[in-house]
């Protein structure tokens, strides 16, 4: 079923007397050079792909789109922007029409080819090392970007942790100093510690920020001693204007690393520079030093614990935003309703439902939402009648199935293989579920490279390529592939 509607959503009555769209790739290519610099790469290859001029009745310009959320997407965030460049080509433009045509998705003679005609101009950032060298001898990770204070949502279960944070990134080294947050897993508190150092950073360019876990500290300080180095480490570290540390319970019975840190506490308290640190618990329930204890508890002590539902729906919605996709809301409030542990597995969810809507063209509801927790062992306690969900016994394997898969079998979970490290140990798993994803489900290289972190799709190209090559000289490999392939009913 097509339909259509017009740049302001009113239906339109003229759709049928749409005429072949082969005369007007001009005009949308024209179209789309003007609106490519507007946007970001990755919402202009999302958003305009599949998509063409399919005719023109005088004033009024007809659009396809691939898909109805692809309609709703274009009416609410592009709709003026794409009608204002039509209007720089052709003056009598006066409005365009949306129209959903299902076929454009496989008729590449009649859309336009973004990739052939909108080339990347910058290249991709290279993954490496997730660290920055301070100075010899301290070595702090990198900030993500994407962790601020003003995207993190508040909440009755962080509102104090954030105020506090706010608080710290206004004045470092103040009366909330130390700055201590608790609670579990998944619930935030990474965030906040990286929004604080990016708060900092922003208001003070030349500030020397250091954000580490405690393992990483605890190495440090293994490695300085073996080198007998820890002169110099003690005398650099106390110069930092901000100590950031994740984690802290992992220093539990390493008594030279608890020296160490010790001492490290005391004189960058008493130098006024800011010190902050995260840990499961609250300290007096920590297995640590008294004499830490005690320093933790001078500062400002705050729980970041579960989100409530209000709370949960509103995370959904931003990071819905954020992803740019439109879900409906009941779909929303289904997740925020039954997912109820930690952030983390509210995004979870949500990218597993993204995941779906750009592999398989479904979007999601709240029975593919059921599907999803039910293969996640996440029960959402509701019935299959009410909600029309029944498992196909015969269905055939997705791109998630493949990666869930291979998590399994090598013991490593699909976030790490989606995301930057290059460990062997995550890196083999990684390119084995590209190389079966395009060998059995004909995932193309873009896609593939879009889904495991806004990878280049040549990266994707030479992991497949390695694998085939690997399987003819390494017969563990080739019985591990094979293994796969057949738990996942592809051989």
């Amino acid at each position: 079923m097509t339909s259509s509607v017009s740049s302001s959503g009113v239906q339109s009555p003229s759709a049928s007397q749409t005429i072949s769209s082969s005369d007007f790739t001009g005009l949308w290519l024209e179209t789309l050079r003007l609106i490519e610099p507007q946007l970001q790469r990755g919402e202009f290859i999302t958003w305009f792909r599949d998509t063409a001029v399919l005719g023109r009745e005088e004033g009024t310009v007809i659009i396809g789109l691939p898909l109805p959320m692809v309609m709703n997407w274009h009416l609410e965030r592009f709709q003026t922007l794409t009608l204002q460049c039509m209007r720089e080509i052709d003056s009598e433009i006066a409005q365009i029409v949306y129209k959903v045509d299902g076929g454009l998705k496989d008729s590449p003679e009649r859309t336009v080819n973004l990739l052939e005609h909108f080339p990347e101009q910058r290249k991709r950032k290279v993954p490496g090392r997730q660290e920055v060298k301070m100075a010899e001898g301290i070595v702090s990770k990198i900030l993500n970007p994407r962790y601020t204070l003003d995207g993190f949502v508040v909440g009755s279960n962080n509102r104090l942790a954030h105020a506090a944070c706010a608080a710290v990134a206004a004045s470092p080294g103040g009366k909330y100093n130390p700055l201590f947050l608790y609670g579990g897993v998944g619930l935030g508190k990474t965030h906040l510690l990286q929004g604080v150092g990016n708060a900092i950073l922003q208001r003070m360019p030349r500030a020397t920020v250091v954000y580490t876990t405690s393992e990483d500290f605890t190495n440090q300080v293994v490695e300085a001693i073996a080198s007998r180095k820890m002169d110099q480490v003690r005398k650099r570290y106390r110069q930092v204007d901000v100590l950031i540390i994740d984690d802290v319970q992992f220093i539990a019975n390493k008594e030279r690393t608890q020296e160490e840190f010790f001492h490290t506490f005391n004189a960058l308290y008493e130098n006024q520079k800011q010190v902050i640190i995260s840990a499961d618990r609250q300290p007096q329930e920590l297995n640590l030093e008294d004499r830490l204890i005690s320093r933790f508890e001078r500062g400002m002590i705050a729980d970041v614990s579960e989100p409530d539902y209000e709370t949960r729906l509103a995370i959904l919605v931003e990071k819905a935003k954020e992803y740019q996709m439109m879900i409906d809301m009941a779909v929303l409030q289904f997740i925020a309703e039954h997912t109820t542990k930690n952030v983390r597995e509210l995004e979870g969810i949500l990218m597993q439902a993204i995941a779906q809507y750009e592999l398989e063209q479904r979007a999601p509801t709240i029975k593919s939402i059921a599907e999803i927790m039910s293969k996640l062992n996440k029960d959402p306690h509701v019935k299959e009648e009410d909600i029309g969900f029944e498992k196909p016994n015969d269905r055939r394997a997705t791109l998630q199935d493949v990666m869930e898969a291979v998590s399994r079998y090598y013991s490593v979970s699909v976030q790490d293989m989606v995301g930057s490290s290059r460990v062997r140990e995550i890196l083999m798993p990684r390119q084995i579920a590209m190389y079966i994803g395009k060998k059995h489900l004909h995932i193309s290289y873009v896609s593939l490279g879009e889904i495991f972190s806004g990878r280049d799709h040549t990266t994707v190209m030479n992991a497949v390529e390695k694998i085939e090559r690997e399987m003819h000289v390494d017969a563990q490999l080739l019985r591990e592939v094979h293994a796969l392939e057949t738990e996942l009913k592809m051989r």
